[in-house]
């Protein structure tokens, strides 16, 4: 499920919601004033790769590891 980020227009709180996508509200009450809070538009997170990192050679075929040549004979 996404997370929304809603901002009270009010008193200026910021909260996260978890919910489905059929079923979020472009406005809720905010907790602390009960005042109008706004869904907001962010970017979002990137990917984050983490470990070692990928290489072209993650992926070759068996036949293909070595020098970058498949071997016909």
């Amino acid at each position: 499920m996404p997370t929304y980020r809603y901002i009270c227009e009010q008193c200026g709180y910021e909260l996260e919601e978890f919910s489905s996508i059929s079923s979020y509200h472009q406005e809720i009450e905010c907790p602390v004033c009960q005042g109008i809070a706004r869904l907001t538009i962010s970017g979002g997170s990137g990917i984050i790769f983490k470990g070692s990192g990928f290489y072209i050679t993650d992926y070759q075929k068996k036949s293909d590891k070595g020098n970058g040549h498949t071997d016909k004979k």
